[in-house]
């Protein structure tokens, strides 16, 4: 599908993008080894969520609308054949660390894209731990498919685990394997990440301690059902915030957005560099903060500097910083970003070619790109890569350029927004 963006003269109007993918990821994993039922509404609709739902009704999980009938700690049962992790690296890695526990094998598989990402991450400290656990590959024909094998053992040890790079998947695979674990199982970070697992876990009653940055959880023999209102993705709110930032006379409200406060560093950035960003009806959601967001306008000034644990606390949100970035004074760095080259596609290449080809002075380095602007950007062809955070990334450069941008590849919106251009039309 090749999706066409033309200049805007502003944005207007409320919605409501898709629920959290990472918190929708954890209620279906717990709620599926919960004692009992629980109750989740707003789960994102894109499809890697709907790969880790597919995921738990093979190991016999009912799950039916917003209800998650969970059989207890011990209620999976091992899978008819490999479970199907499609394109999501969370499906695979937070479902390899609960299955690792378990006394049967299993075996995850996924797409082309899976091949690419580092697994052995989780690989070695679930073997720490006792577990049986491999990363490799299955030979099908010319093409070789990517597995994660894992579990058949009883016995697990708790391990204190020092991560040698900041991963909120790494560590909640540990998390949920040490809730099977003998003893106290802890992850230390180099900085810290995304905390919706140990949130969850706390309000379903789990033994968990946070000190800084070491997180620690026991054995844990029941699980209470969790009721929850999925938060709306700040991930996706942040092609929204930076899109009426940048687009005059723009004025746009984002109901019930997860407002983590390990995942607003992207919002306090924006409000650094001149966004007016609002928040307002503030909430919680099974421990999860809430708010709506409002923004419209900005006044730019000074070029950005960003790398090393900053550019960590933003991953996801990185690809649309660097479209800002074309339309700051003076140089912008961004670095430390080097973990992008290892998502669904290298989006430190594919940012760089997109902008580029729209006429951005951007230059690729080993780990962030460098970028002079302001620049006047110029409609376009460019390509997604397959990257459903490139499409999108892209898709609010075109709304800032003159002339049509067509975006190839623009079905990979699917993986976490499927409205994503349907909001884009409205909005416009």
């Amino acid at each position: 599908m090749i999706a066409t963006v033309r200049g805007t003269r502003r944005l207007t109007g409320e919605i409501k993008v898709p629920g959290d993918k990472s918190i929708s990821h954890r209620a279906l994993i717990l709620g599926s080894v919960a004692s009992g039922e629980s109750h989740v509404r707003g789960l994102s609709g894109g499809a890697d969520v709907e790969s880790t739902a597919a995921c738990m009704r093979a190991l016999g999980v009912e799950i039916e609308g917003s209800r998650v009938v969970g059989g207890g700690m011990a209620g999976l049962r091992r899978a008819a054949g490999a479970l199907d992790c499609g394109n999501s690296g969370t499906t695979m890695r937070l479902l390899a660390g609960l299955l690792a526990a378990q006394p049967f094998k299993s075996r995850l598989v996924g797409d082309d894209s899976l091949s690419r990402r580092p697994m052995d991450r989780v690989v070695e400290p679930l073997r720490e731990m006792g577990a049986a656990a491999a990363w490799d590959f299955d030979e099908v024909g010319a093409a070789r498919a990517p597995q994660f094998r894992v579990g058949g053992r009883n016995r697990l040890t708790g391990v204190e685990f020092r991560s040698p790079v900041p991963s909120a998947q790494v560590k909640s695979a540990i998390l949920l394997a040490g809730l099977y674990a003998e003893g106290k199982t802890a992850v230390v970070e180099p900085i810290k990440t995304r905390d919706h697992t140990e949130v969850m876990l706390a309000a379903m009653g789990a033994d968990v301690k946070v000190a800084g940055l070491r997180v620690e959880v026991g054995r844990t023999e029941s699980l209470d059902p969790v009721d929850i209102d999925i938060p709306g993705d700040f991930s996706a709110a942040a092609f929204w915030l930076v899109a009426a930032g940048l687009v005059d006379g723009s004025r746009v409200r984002l109901l019930g957005v997860g407002v983590n406060p390990t995942r607003t560093a992207f919002a306090e950035t924006l409000t650094s560099l001149g966004f007016a960003i609002k928040r307002s009806k503030p909430r919680l959601e099974a421990g999860e903060p809430v708010a709506d967001l409002e923004v419209g306008g900005s006044d730019l000034g000074r070029p950005l500097q960003l790398n090393g644990g900053a550019a960590a606390a933003m991953i996801d949100e990185l690809p649309v910083l660097a479209v800002l970035a074309t339309q700051l004074a003076g140089r912008s760095v961004i670095a430390g970003a080097d973990e992008l080259r290892v998502k669904e596609s290298d989006r430190l290449a594919a940012m760089a070619d997109g902008l580029s080809a729209m006429g951005a002075d951007i230059e690729l380095d080993d780990d962030g790109w460098l970028i002079t602007g302001p620049r006047r950007l110029e409609g376009a062809r460019v390509d997604s890569r397959g990257d459903h955070r490139i499409a999108m990334a892209l898709a609010v450069a075109a709304l800032i350029a003159d002339g049509k941008t067509e975006i190839e590849g623009a079905e990979c919106v699917n993986i976490s927004y499927p409205d994503f251009f349907d909001h884009l039309e409205y909005l416009a």
